[in-house]
């Protein structure tokens, strides 16, 4: 896995809940819930308070670097993402029971940031059992102090707000790997059969065109597509099995696949991860990287910086060259915050210029 950054914006569609860290076993119970999943071997970079006008909050994890020339690389991507993004205030948190590592690795970022102006109130390791202070205010015991999540209020919060916290990344990605074989074998035939009749309509001389020479079976399915989706913001049930193939075959067309897009918005957001998220879950993997990508930007969009980045690895596993795959990734190596995002403008959709 890359040691490339994978930052996550503290965002949500909605009212945004303010947790105030007051101690570091605070800022340990902080991490999981605004990441997703408690991180292994990590370091991360979480933002207190607001930023500079007009930055956006971040919060960044990354593996934790082996060497010192790799601590050097990840720490520069670490505090370019901090000044790209105006932060002010931030709080340090190495995870792994390396200690040589990890103490030079949050010290290093630590000292970057604060030479940078950034001011780093808490900076600590965590080794899932106890916390080391890594600077010198005298916070812990000297051979470290220990610490436990379980009951501690954030991790209720987390339960009482429906978030799902996986014990670590491995496990949030797998969540996004289906594990229903005959499901997503059913979908592949009813996929396969949707792109036969795609083909036939465009070969039949009397299939039609529409008026800008997009097959009118394209179009049509485009705007099904749209229909479904909107469906879905409004009630949330869930696809059956023909309308997941029927979905995976259409958005194989880019231009459909940007129909689906163009109902996204920061407002939707979190309607949409809970819609992408399953059908990438039911989807073979030859299908599912339009899929994927939609998921992995709905997830950006609602502050889901990890989950985007599982979807993003998804994406690249079913295709490697996915444009849109390609340009969430970018965004999410840059820290570019959600709130830079126009939504697609649904009158201009080429599938539907006359």
């Amino acid at each position: 896995m890359s040691n490339r950054p994978k930052p996550s914006q503290n965002r949500s569609s909605g009212k945004t809940k303010t947790l105030r860290a007051k101690s570091p076993v605070d800022v340990l119970a902080l991490v999981p819930y605004v990441l997703g999943f408690h991180p292994e071997d990590s370091l991360v970079l979480l933002t207190v308070g607001a930023p500079r006008p007009p930055g956006q909050p971040v919060n960044a994890r990354v593996d934790l670097p082996s060497t010192p020339e790799d601590i050097d690389t990840v720490v520069d991507d670490l505090v370019a993402i901090a000044e790209r993004n105006g932060i002010a205030r931030a709080v340090v948190v190495c995870y792994s029971s390396d200690t040589e590592a990890a103490d030079s690795a949050g010290r290093s970022l630590r000292d970057r940031l604060q030479a940078s102006g950034v001011d780093v109130p808490v900076s600590i390791r965590a080794d899932g059992e106890r916390w080391f202070c890594l600077s010198d205010c005298g916070c812990g015991a000297t051979g470290g102090t220990s610490y436990n999540l379980s009951g501690h209020r954030f991790t209720a919060e987390a339960v009482l707000d429906g978030r799902v916290t996986y014990r670590s990344r491995a496990e949030l990605a797998e969540s996004l790997v289906g594990n229903d074989l005959d499901e997503i074998e059913r979908v592949q035939e009813l996929a396969a059969d949707a792109l036969d009749r795609a083909a036939a309509s465009a070969r039949h001389p009397l299939g039609g065109l529409a008026p800008q020479g997009t097959s009118a079976f394209l179009v049509a399915e485009g705007h099904w597509v749209a229909h479904r989706v909107r469906r879905f913001l409004d009630d949330e049930q869930r696809l059956d099995t023909a309308e997941v193939g029927r979905l995976l075959a259409a958005l194989s067309v880019v231009d459909v696949r940007d129909v689906a897009w163009a109902e996204m918005s920061r407002d939707n957001a979190t309607a949409h991860v809970a819609l992408w998220r399953d059908v990438v879950r039911r989807s073979p993997l030859d299908l599912l990287a339009p899929a994927a990508a939609l998921l992995g930007f709905a997830a950006w969009l609602s502050g889901s910086g990890a989950l985007a980045w599982c979807a993003v690895e998804r994406a690249f596993a079913s295709d490697p060259d996915y444009s849109l795959a390609s340009l969430l990734s970018h965004a999410l190596e840059n820290a570019v915050p959600p709130s830079t995002w126009q939504p697609l403008d649904r009158e201009a959709l080429k599938l539907f210029a006359g």
